[in-house]
């Protein structure tokens, strides 16, 4: 087997064993890397820093130091802050952005030994389903439908990260998610995405969009990787005022392989007009997949889940548009002159954000405003704490809600572009778990009648991410999705 074909579980065996060094499974990763460039999955990549933390891991083995991710090579989205590596957040108002500090999230990865590959590519400031609004181009998913040879959108925000795992161009990646970007292209590219509960992972370092709603997880190819993974990634950290100060569970013991008993909740609300039957079939396999170990499935109420989006759409913008008034062309990043320093604000600004960033700052700054701030932005928030109440009268009844991850398949870039709304409703099945707060993970089910991964998403109980990944492991054992994308890294 290829070093590329590895999951993060084997590596570390493997590497355990002596059968290859973390030197040797990073060159491995360079090569698919630089194989995988026609998807523009990578914005920076940093081969000689990877090959240089590599050694470093080998020496620490060597010495008997052996972290949980040692040697596993990653990839890094572009949101995250990486000391002497530009972080751009794929936007054009922050060219040339070197930080001189790590993030929390990232430093704790390689405190953990793992290696960076590079940074991947995303929808600008986060802000997208698609890939599609970054400043550095689209990113071409790996897969394709059948019979059809149209570059697909890997979704968004996270589609470089997910991308790069999906084409075995990374054996993980951190994503962040607002309002589903590291779930929705998970399920596009036939990976597993995980948002853990907000405030289990620091943001500290991660280049802000809504404060309330960011939070970086993982993306890796197994559910067991991504317990991994994400026992690297968490734990409190006191620069972050909004990381919680609780212990970072083993969440690879808790995938025990029996949910017997388990308590599973099937939201009515998550039936939407015009969703494919095939999606919607998936999810009743999903049900008989629990079933079948042993849980109970118990039909559940969400009653104010059709004001998920509009309220998501509303807060997320108000908060960009406060997080992104700091980009005015005086500190970093860009600068356009202009007569005034008015001028250069607007030159800068106008210059430096693209479509997407600034119609989310012209609603976020509208819903703000005086007069209007009580009507819209006042009134989300009073929405979204019904939305938090509905799922916290549902853990009474239930342990963990099984719902699709997203209404579609991945689909062409640019044929949602000129619809906004269309590109929003993406976000459906994902916004609700991210309002509340709440740990969601995203399993590859299944495939559509073109060929392309679909995903079912399991929501948990906060901080309860360990039951989350013992019901997605269920799934994905029985599901047992082993599709390739047409595009594998070094393959063509």
């Amino acid at each position: 087997m290829k070093l590329t074909e590895l999951t993060i579980a084997a590596a570390r065996d493997g590497l355990a064993a002596g059968d290859f060094t973390g030197t040797e499974l990073t060159e491995a990763h360079i090569g698919a890397m630089e194989a995988a460039r026609p998807l523009n999955a990578y914005v920076t990549e940093t081969s000689d820093k990877a090959r240089a933390m590599a050694a470093a891991s080998d020496a620490r083995r060597a010495s008997g130091d052996v972290g949980a991710m040692e040697g596993v090579p990653v990839a890094i989205k572009d949101l995250f802050c990486t000391e002497g590596v530009k972080a751009t957040a794929c936007s054009h108002i922050l060219d040339g952005f070197t930080p001189p500090y790590e993030s929390t999230v990232t430093a704790n990865l390689w405190r953990a030994g793992a290696v960076m590959l590079g940074k991947t590519n995303m929808d600008e400031f986060a802000m997208g389903s698609s890939n599609m609004s970054s400043y550095d181009g689209p990113v071409a998913n790996p897969w394709k439908a059948g019979g059809d040879d149209a570059a697909l959108v890997p979704g968004g925000s996270s589609g470089g990260s997910a991308a790069a795992v999906a084409a075995h161009a990374a054996m993980g990646a951190t994503g962040t998610d607002t309002g589903g970007s590291i779930r929705q292209p998970g399920a596009f590219c036939g990976v597993v995405g995980m948002k853990p509960t907000y405030g289990r992972c620091s943001r500290w370092g991660v280049i802000a969009f809504a404060s309330s709603l960011d939070q970086a997880g993982p993306l890796t190819r197994t559910v067991r990787d991504g317990a991994i993974m994400l026992g690297a990634m968490a734990g409190h950290d006191p620069k972050d005022s909004t990381s919680v100060e609780r212990a970072v569970p083993d969440f690879e013991a808790a995938l025990t392989g029996d949910i017997r008993g388990l308590r599973v909740g099937v939201p009515k609300e998550y039936v939407v007009d015009g969703m494919p039957g095939e999606i919607d079939a998936l999810w009743r396999q999903g049900v008989e997949w629990l079933k079948d170990a042993g849980a109970r499935v118990i039909d559940i109420s969400l009653p104010h889940t059709k004001y998920a989006l509009p309220t998501y759409y509303i807060i997320a913008p108000a908060e960009a548009s406060s997080n992104l008034a700091r980009y005015d062309g005086v500190r970093y990043g860009l600068r356009v002159d202009g007569e005034s320093l008015q001028d250069m604000y607007e030159n800068t600004r106008s210059e430096g954000f693209g479509a997407e960033v600034k119609r989310r700052l012209l609603v976020g700054t509208y819903v703000l405003s005086a007069g209007y701030y009580d009507a819209y932005y006042l009134k989300a928030q009073k929405v979204r704490a019904r939305i938090a109440q509905d799922f916290h009268d549902a853990w009474e009844a239930v342990d963990v809600v099984l719902t699709p991850t997203a209404p579609s398949a991945a689909f062409a870039q640019g044929e949602k572009m000129d619809d906004p709304i269309a590109m929003y409703l993406n976000d459906v099945f994902t916004v609700p778990a991210s309002l509340a707060g709440l740990p969601a993970i995203s399993v590859p089910s299944g495939l559509s009648s073109d060929g392309l991964p679909l995903g079912l998403q399991i929501i948990g109980r906060p901080f309860d991410e360990e039951t989350m990944f013992r019901a997605a492991e269920i799934v994905e054992r029985a599901a047992a999705f082993t599709a390739r994308p047409q595009f594998i890294a070094g393959e063509g």
